[in-house]
């Protein structure tokens, strides 16, 4: 196919719900062993607009705190974000707040999920409304003198641009656009700006949607304008979604990522994760499309072939006819997985893989802490381990010198290296050291570093001017609104019984028999409206 069509005529697409090495390995089997640009990852349906928020904010993607944090905490926000089905372990840490030290609950959610049922105060926004509510709460803490100038002046900038832009952002025409009351707009205004300590936690909710990065910044904008970030019991993080969701996108298998979090198109970056693998920068591919565009290309006959690991497009992917179709154009399509999933019953060749249990790695947890993975047992029958077929079809694309791994370990220590001095920088986290500590937070940057739990201690940030970035986000309608022939509302979610694309969790009985199938909750008024 690449000798008819060209190198990016074939396309990778890979999962997060896989080990730092795999993940790392994989992005450099695109780049070393196949040459083509198209590679992405499954974390382009969830933590991207996270991910650009924080960079543009902060000069780091990572959450700001470690959970021990939340113990320590008065005050949590949680914006779109379902954990009481979707993150129990971060639910847990919430409970104990408030149950140990009496913090309050503000969740922001269309939906009225298990933990708004609990929330000390719910604040039900309207889909695509996230930023009006955010403008609006900062404008009132900025009028109420509810800000912390000495942080604002010593550590950010942009505040001045950001606070001209919310004043125009009043509790009344917050309450007509987003439909929550303006008692309790001014409330939560009043709640997080006097709180002493707060922790502001945001997941797939404000982040899906076409203006998804603004509304992270708009909930940035109010954890800056409190100081109240890089102190013992403040923070603000992003939840993630998937086995791996922060360490899986630090290692470079996304379409425009190298190791460490460092930027294809930078030639610094290139020049220097070329000299860890021992290539000729010039032969490492630029740029590539994304998942959706990587679909799209197949569909128009751009993309030949492809090979796929951990992702289930096709359930997860928006449009699924219209990725059947894509499927079926493929000329050579091979699937690695360890069951057979919706998308791999059209491949050409499926690959058995492995499973976290059964192998030797790293994941990264939500907080940033590395932690490792240690074999419970070992693949069944004819599956592999998945590094080891990634090595296998290395050689048999003559790259064999590139990937001559003995073991997980060494694929770590070689990363390691090829994240140095980018900002996911894990050089000094070993092995060892992992099992000692029970896990590292990164960045740790020499063996001998003790790791960073906490970013941002003393105001210092990652950007070339060391400060924040203030952002300003003015409220737009949404890509896709409500009309005559569409009038409602759909917004999707997860159940506590399923995980992902259910690839694992809808093959285990007692979670069918609760659960089997997808279903739609609409309040009975809206139902008898329509006849429903």
């Amino acid at each position: 196919i690449q000798g008819k069509h060209g190198k990016d005529a074939f396309a990778l697409l890979s999962g997060v719900s896989l080990t730092n090495e795999k993940s790392y390995l994989i992005g450099k089997f695109a780049r070393v062993a196949l040459q083509t640009a198209n590679l992405d990852y499954n974390g382009r349906l969830c933590m991207v607009s996270a991910g650009a928020g924080n960079k543009k904010a902060f000069g780091i993607d990572r959450a700001a705190n470690s959970w021990a944090d939340i113990l320590e905490t008065d005050l949590i926000l949680c914006a779109g974000a379902n954990v009481s089905e979707c993150a129990p372990i971060t639910t847990d840490y919430i409970w104990k707040a408030r149950d140990m030290r009496g913090a309050k609950l503000i969740v922001v959610d269309p939906r009225m999920t298990p933990i708004a049922r609990t929330a000390d105060l719910y604040l039900p926004v309207r889909p695509g409304t996230d930023v009006y509510l955010f403008n609006t709460i900062l404008n009132l803490m900025i009028q109420a003198g509810d800000i912390d100038q000495e942080f604002i002046t010593q550590h950010t900038t942009g505040f001045e641009e950001v606070k001209a832009g919310v004043a125009k952002y009043t509790p009344a025409d917050c309450e007509k656009v987003t439909g929550v009351p303006a008692d309790s707009i001014i409330k939560a205004a009043q709640w997080w700006g006097k709180a002493k300590r707060s922790f502001l936690l945001h997941a797939r909710g404000i982040e899906h949607h076409t203006k998804g990065v603004d509304n992270v910044l708009s909930c940035i904008n109010i954890v800056l304008a409190s100081g109240r970030i890089g102190k013992v019991g403040c923070g603000y993080s992003t939840i993630t979604g998937q086995g791996n969701g922060q360490g899986g996108r630090e290692q470079g298998h996304k379409a425009d990522q190298l190791p460490g979090n460092r930027d294809i198109t930078n030639p610094e970056h290139r020049k220097y994760v070329a000299g860890v693998w021992g290539i000729d920068e010039k032969d490492m591919p630029g740029k590539g499309l994304s998942a959706q565009e990587i679909m799209n290309a197949i569909h128009e006959g751009k993309i030949k072939g492809l090979l796929s690991i951990c992702f289930n497009p096709l359930v997860s992917l928006p449009d699924s006819k219209f990725t059947e179709e894509a499927l079926k154009k493929l000329d050579f399509y091979v699937a690695i997985d360890f069951f057979l999933n919706e998308t791999a019953r059209y491949a050409n060749v499926i690959l058995p893989g492995s499973l976290h249990e059964e192998d030797e790695g790293t994941a990264t947890t939500a907080e940033g802490r590395v932690v490792r993975i240690q074999a419970a047992v070992t693949p069944p029958g004819e599956a592999k381990i998945d590094w080891h077929i990634f090595q296998d079809l290395a050689k048999r694309l003559n790259k064999q010198k590139y990937f001559n791994f003995k073991t997980s370990e060494d694929i770590f220590n070689e990363m390691r290296v090829a994240s140095h001095g980018g900002t996911a920088d894990y050089y000094g986290i070993t092995y060892e050291m992992i099992e000692k500590n029970m896990g590292v937070f990164w960045p740790c940057p020499e063996v001998g570093h003790p790791g960073t739990p906490r970013l941002f201690e003393g105001g210092k940030f990652y950007l070339p001017d060391g400060k924040a970035h203030f952002n300003a986000v003015e409220y737009r309608l949404s890509a896709d609104l409500i009309n005559e022939e569409y009038p409602i509302y759909l917004t999707t979610g997860r159940v506590i019984f399923h995980y992902l694309s259910g690839a694992q969790t809808r093959r285990i009985g007692f979670l069918n028999d609760q659960c089997p199938d997808p279903y739609v909750e609409i309040h009975p008024r809206l139902a008898d409206q329509y006849g429903i």
